[in-house]
């Protein structure tokens, strides 16, 4: 039988922590979530492996590095508002959440936002809230957030979530075509204002809604 506490504990520094994600409370969170709540009953034992994985839908869980790099980057701290782009299996957002902030996920298959939905009401995650709908129109309803992160990758920066970043937000996603993607973090440093910086080259499935 499978030690996923172990598993868990070698992923934080085998895959994280040794590759220079040295930020205690994002490993702390990457430590506390369990991943194999998270993947297929048949994926299980490989929760902790370093890729992405499939889940339902056609769709995938990010491979353990990149969102604790997602999340490091974005610099989330207690109290931040937060909008995830691709709830997926939840897996992410929980582990945003982790490090106390509000988090706002979207995802536009129902059936996927349902299932995360109860999956992170089980787990006692009581600071997330889970949206079915166009994550590509971001959520002017709770705007503005200090960080949106996107687990879906576009050609372009949809207008609506640079206008939904707070002042010095940070936005985090893959930008490029599919295949040739790359992971940016977006800063806003004023009403109309922003910086770009490349962190790694990435491979996610493609944004999908009306303003894309």
């Amino acid at each position: 039988m499978i030690d996923y506490q172990a598993a868990r504990l070698s992923m934080v520094d085998y895959q994280i922590a040794r590759r220079g994600i040295t930020e205690l409370a994002v490993l702390e969170a990457m430590a506390a979530v369990p991943r194999e709540e998270f993947v297929p009953e048949a994926l299980r034992d490989r929760a902790y492996d370093d890729t992405a994985l499939p889940i339902d839908n056609d769709q995938t869980i990010s491979q353990p590095y990149i969102v604790a790099l997602m999340t490091w980057a974005a610099e989330l701290k207690g109290g931040h508002k937060v909008l995830e782009i691709g709830t997926g299996s939840g897996y992410a957002a929980a582990v945003m959440a982790e490090l106390g902030g509000r988090v706002t996920t979207i995802e536009r298959i129902a059936s996927l936002a349902d299932s995360a939905r109860i999956r992170l009401q089980k787990l006692g995650c009581a600071n997330i809230e889970v949206i079915s709908g166009d994550g590509s129109a971001g959520c002017e309803a709770e705007a503005p957030f200090d960080a949106i992160l996107s687990a879906a990758g576009s050609r372009t920066v949809p207008p609506a979530w640079k206008e939904q970043l707070a002042i010095g937000g940070r936005l985090i996603m893959p930008l490029g075509p599919f295949g040739d993607q790359q992971l940016v973090k977006i800063v806003r440093t004023g009403k109309t204002d922003y910086t770009q910086k490349t962190l790694v080259a990435v491979r996610f499935v493609p944004l999908v809604g009306g303003t894309c």
